[in-house]
């Protein structure tokens, strides 16, 4: 017999796995071509000179040099003006 009732069951031991996103080559550092700059989910930050956009929306370097973020002011199709960040290398 059974000393202690069975126990029931959960559902939360389930865990995705990391995936690593952020910036990571930061303002003023140096990158190498093709390095990755940022790896984000959506574009957040946009590329500028001597960067490009990957198809997950990871940005790499596409020369040697300096990385460097800057804001820019997008307007919209409807007159909206947003702020946006570049990374560019120069």
């Amino acid at each position: 017999m059974a000393h202690v009732k069975a126990g029931g069951t959960t559902h939360n031991l389930r865990d995705s796995a990391p995936k690593y996103r952020g910036i990571k080559i930061h303002d003023g550092q140096t990158a190498k071509a093709g390095s990755i700059i940022v790896r984000q989910k959506g574009v957040k930050i946009m590329a500028g000179k001597n960067a490009k956009m990957g198809k997950d929306c990871t940005i790499f370097s596409l020369k040697e040099g300096v990385v460097k973020f800057t804001d820019v002011r997008k307007v919209s199709y409807d007159g909206n003006v947003k702020r946006k960040k570049v990374a560019s290398v120069v």
